[in-house]
């Protein structure tokens, strides 16, 4: 079985940005069936925070909360 770790460094200063880590595992590569985690670095350990996270809304996808919610789902490991 294929695995993935996605990592990412952006923030909620680009919420897109920061929002397609989450995107790609909740709706890609965790519905293809590949195994996946997701490394937060630098700026992006701050959408960790609950009250962070809830006002990150990239243009284009579902609002970070959203996305979050279906990795804690799909049992996806965020590694901060």
């Amino acid at each position: 079985m294929a695995q993935l770790l996605i990592s990412t460094s952006t923030g909620p200063a680009d919420p897109t940005r920061a929002s397609i880590a989450f995107h790609i595992a909740a709706n890609g590569s965790g519905t293809a069936g590949v195994t996946c985690a997701i490394a937060l670095a630098g700026d992006a350990t701050e959408i960790a925070k609950p009250e962070v996270a809830a006002g990150v809304r990239g243009v284009g996808i579902p609002p970070l909360a959203d996305l979050l919610e279906k990795c804690r789902a799909a049992a996806i490991p965020i590694h901060v």
